[in-house]
């Protein structure tokens, strides 16, 4: 019974450090990609191997991204009880899983989707943990705009999976995942301030201070919202998703407005993180529905 505990523990932590809470938000973000990209019928084989493929990849980068930040992680408040900070999961073992993961997700999508495919999905995992992992996260805090590169790749993924190549209607979503992030997270950093500093990491909230960030908050949700209605115009998205890239939108820059107009705006700055995750799904869950039901 005992070995059997341990071994669920052990299952437990590397389904962890694969973050399966921002893969939800990939998968969908990917299957929006697939939607957006073409009316005729999609095949469920090439679907599940796209989704199946570009998750593997977002695993695999989170995991390497947990190998190199494990000494980050041990001092941080929010990170200090995972797999690697803890000891429970050694490095070396954490490196390889996190480089099969990527192997396997490379392989899939060569296999079984198309090259372009595999290659964008690769290059988001090499960008992201040797880009801004491993050099952006440690020196300046531009990593989260920068790094935000490969965090907008997946819908990009899912429309050459079925396209072959990258259109102007794969480049919008791109904006749009690419856009949504600095907000994201530098809502996060404006109530963890003091995690980062003490890790000696230079995030917007510690270098360039409070104020600073919540101006570029307040820039980039008010560009990302734009960005998000150019679908319609388009010809990319209907009616339905129109009125609800407004309403979840009104909703996003209401709160950047708060938090930009409140000096102690932890709750606020918690408040918008929260609301910043579930406002990306549901967004791309409008364009699913529009695409595929609606019109």
């Amino acid at each position: 019974m005992r070995d059997q505990q341990a071994k669920a523990h052990v299952l437990k932590d590397y389904y962890q450090m694969t973050k399966p809470d921002i893969n939800l938000l990939v998968i969908l973000t990917t299957l929006g990609g697939i939607w957006m990209a073409s009316s005729a019928p999609r095949p469920a084989g090439l679907v599940l191997a796209t989704l199946l493929g570009t998750a593997l990849a977002s695993a695999s980068a989170a995991v390497l991204n947990g190998y190199i930040d494990r000494d980050i992680d041990a001092l941080m408040s929010r990170t200090r009880l995972r797999p690697l900070p803890t000891g429970r999961i050694s490095p070396h073992h954490a490196l390889l899983f996190g480089i099969c993961l990527g192997v396997i997700s490379f392989v899939l999508l060569v296999w079984q989707v198309n090259l372009l495919s595999a290659v964008l999905a690769l290059g988001a995992i090499l960008f992201y943990v040797g880009i801004y992992t491993a050099w952006l996260k440690r020196s300046t805090p531009m990593c989260t705009v920068i790094g935000g590169i490969p965090g907008a790749i997946p819908p990009v993924i899912g429309w050459a999976a079925v396209t072959g190549h990258v259109g102007l209607g794969a480049l919008v979503l791109f904006a749009i995942l690419f856009l949504w992030q600095p907000p994201h997270f530098w809502a996060l950093t404006l109530y963890r301030k003091s995690d980062y500093a003490r890790a000696g990491v230079p995030i917007a909230s510690v270098a360039w201070g409070e104020a600073k960030t919540k101006r570029q908050i307040l820039l980039y949700a008010f560009i990302m919202v734009a960005v998000t209605l150019l679908l319609y115009p388009l010809k990319a998205a209907g009616i339905f998703y129109l009125a609800s890239a407004l309403i979840l939108g009104l909703g996003f820059l209401g709160l950047s407005l708060a938090v930009s107009r409140t000096e102690k705006c932890d709750l606020l700055a918690r408040r918008l993180f929260l609301y910043s995750v579930p406002y990306m799904g549901l967004l791309f869950l409008a364009m699913i529905l529009d695409s595929s039901v609606l019109r």
